[in-house]
């Protein structure tokens, strides 16, 4: 299991120490939330902030775009050069398009499904996507109980994904914890995104991420 703890639980007053803890502390990718007050009703970071994050993290960013216009601000986070870039199906007018444009500035490119949404309405862009991030919670705040229903999305997609593109990567993101970890891997998830279980946990970060993985 691949773990991509949010710094949407991070400390803010010591986001770069939270970074490069969480970095080795032994986590595989660096989950950014980033939120723009429309298409959900919080707003969290830019460019400005995340580049000083991309500056103290040691392992690859996962930027997950909440927002209108997705192009807009691909351009915004492309020359940080993170790992992933995922935008929100429900929002993009013209999915293919962005998904070849996240690739040609050398980025993998990834989708986001909200809760109710199925996974058979990406079916014809899994071919083109490194991954799929599946919501298990609704989008814009942390802390949010995770939604049981997903793990059948999960393997509904898992089907999907086996058929047009085994080397796609199912993320989950949204209260994940040790006491569904194990549900989520058995139903085929890849990575797990975790913000306040590994940034909240009594016994640290190691700690944390050690018991997903």
């Amino acid at each position: 299991m691949l773990v991509a703890p949010s710094i949407l639980s991070a400390d803010f007053g010591n986001l770069a120490k939270d970074v490069q803890a969480i970095c080795e502390a032994g986590c595989d990718l660096v989950h950014v939330d980033v939120m723009d007050g429309h298409f959900v009703p919080n707003l969290t970071i830019g460019p400005v902030v995340v580049s000083a994050v991309a500056k103290a993290a040691t392992k690859p960013l996962d930027i997950h775009l909440m927002v209108e216009n997705n192009s807009f601000f691909v351009d915004l986070f492309a020359p940080l050069k993170p790992g992933y870039i995922s935008f929100h199906i429900e929002e993009e007018k013209h999915p293919h398009r962005l998904i070849q444009k996240i690739r040609s500035l050398g980025i993998k490119p990834a989708i986001t499904l909200n809760p109710h949404t199925p996974p058979e309405a990406i079916e014809f862009l899994l071919a083109d996507v490194d991954m799929v991030l599946l919501m298990s919670v609704n989008p814009g705040f942390g802390g949010q109980k995770f939604i049981p229903s997903v793990l059948e999305r999960v393997k509904r997609l898992k089907a999907l994904i086996q058929k047009h593109n085994p080397s796609c990567l199912i993320e989950v993101d949204g209260g994940v914890n040790n006491q569904n970890i194990e549900d989520l891997k058995v139903a085929g998830v890849d990575v797990v995104v975790a913000g306040s279980y590994v940034f909240g946990h009594k016994e640290g970060y190691t700690k944390a991420i050690e018991s997903l993985k």
